[in-house]
C-alpha cells in the first residue's frame, strides 16, 4: 500500500513538473500572449516588415555581426553584411512574406534569448512577376544581449509551393 501511495505521489510531481517546464508558446491572439512570445512576434514584424520596405539599415540593425543564414536550397551565408546583401538582392522589392496563422511558436532558450519557429509564405504581387506563392518553414534563434534582441542563426527549409 505504501508503495503505491509513494509511485501515485511521485508520478503527480512528474506531471506538475513537466507542465512547469513547458516554456514554448504558440499564441494566435495577441491579446493573450506572454511576454516573451508578444517580443519575439513583434520582432519577427519589424524584421519582414523593414524587408518589404528595403530599409536594409533597420534590418541589419537586426542581425549580429557573425549571424548564420542556412537555407535548404542555397549555400550557408555567414555574417551581417553577406545576410543583409543576399536580402537586398533576392527579397527586396521582389517579394512579400507572409506568417502563416497559427503557425508561429516562441521557446525561451534560457540566458541566451528564444527560439522562434514557423512557417511563413513569399508573395510575387507585382505586375512582372509569375503569381506564384512559395511557402517555407523556418527557425530564428534570438540573443537578447545587453538589452538588444538579435538574430544569431537562422535555418530556413522545406521551400516548396505553398499549401
Amino acid at each position: 500500500m505504501k508503495r503505491k501511495i509513494i509511485l501515485s505521489i511521485c508520478l503527480m510531481l512528474m506531471c506538475v513538473a513537466i507542465s512547469f517546464a513547458q516554456t514554448g508558446t504558440t499564441q494566435t491572439s495577441p491579446a493573450k500572449a506572454d511576454p516573451l512570445f508578444q517580443t519575439i512576434a513583434d520582432l519577427d514584424k519589424k524584421m519582414f516588415d523593414s524587408i518589404d520596405r528595403c530599409d536594409m539599415d533597420t534590418l541589419a540593425s537586426m542581425w549580429s555581426e557573425d549571424a548564420e543564414f542556412y537555407h535548404d536550397k542555397n549555400p550557408p551565408l555567414i555574417g551581417r553584411k553577406n545576410i543583409v546583401d543576399a536580402i537586398k538582392n533576392n527579397l527586396c522589392g521582389k517579394v512579400k512574406r507572409g506568417l502563416v496563422p497559427g503557425t508561429l511558436e516562441v521557446y525561451s532558450m534560457g540566458e541566451y534569448g528564444a527560439v522562434e519557429i514557423g512557417v511563413h509564405r513569399f508573395y510575387h504581387p507585382w505586375e512582372q512577376d509569375h503569381g506564384e506563392v512559395g511557402e517555407a518553414k523556418f527557425i530564428h534563434l534570438w540573443q537578447h544581449k545587453d538589452g538588444k534582441w538579435q538574430v544569431t542563426r537562422v535555418i530556413s527549409f522545406d521551400h516548396g509551393a505553398a499549401k
